[in-house]
């Protein structure tokens, strides 16, 4: 179940999606794109150090408005508030570069589904929005029930349908890395989470000698 009021409206936000299916035709076609994905992240490196203004690796709350404000998303402080404490994935008040990307994905979802954005750059980042789509197009493929969550069933069926059966421990490992508070059910945070993680967007420049050693 949704926590928050925000929570609530990107469930909704991605059922309305999921109604409109998806290109997806398997889990491995996700997979496949994981080259392109990352190339287009590590572009929007350039957009998050512009926002970092004090350069210490992470946006405050005070940098993440003016950066909603340079990209035109219009969102009250209140929800703007609520994208910051839900992304803010390590609690320390700082939003670092793959929580940025979560976050950007999730106005890029919210924003999908706010009447007159269709067809339209909802930020002005299109390769970044064929990124984000590539995300959501993942998410609704693994979503059978079309809640707007992926239960640790889907995730097998999503591989199966795939006629990749031997891949069933690989899906099971794969929904524990997404599966962030344990409680059997993904949401689309915790899944674009799991997400940065997989294709290589962390911190690896800063953090090297911290990255050695993880798989």
């Amino acid at each position: 179940m949704a926590e928050t009021k925000l929570e609530a409206k990107m469930v909704e936000a991605m059922q309305r999606r999921a109604s409109e299916g998806t290109a997806m035709k398997s889990f491995n076609s996700v997979i496949l794109k994981f080259p392109k994905i990352d190339e287009s992240l590590r572009n929007c490196k350039a957009v998050f150090e512009q926002f970092d203004e004090d350069s210490n690796g992470a946006i405050d709350n005070e940098e993440l408005k003016k950066c909603f404000n340079k990209l035109q998303i219009s969102f009250t402080e209140e929800e703007i508030s609520d994208l910051f404490k839900a992304c803010d994935f390590n609690q320390n008040m700082g939003i670092k570069f793959n929580e940025f990307i979560v976050l950007l994905c999730l106005v890029y979802l919210l924003k999908d589904s706010a009447p007159g954005h269709e067809g339209k750059s909802r930020m002005g980042m299109p390769n970044l929005e064929a990124t984000f789509e590539t995300f959501v197009d993942a998410f609704v493929f693994l979503d059978k029930n079309k809640d707007g969550f992926v239960s640790k069933n889907e995730m097998v069926q999503a591989i199966n349908e795939s006629g990749e059966r031997s891949s069933g421990r690989i899906a099971m490992k794969r929904f524990e890395e997404m599966d962030g508070d344990k409680n059997g059910s993904v949401s689309f945070k915790e899944f674009l989470f799991a997400f940065t993680n997989w294709v290589g967007i962390d911190d690896a420049e800063d953090d090297e000698d911290e990255e050695e050693g993880t798989v």
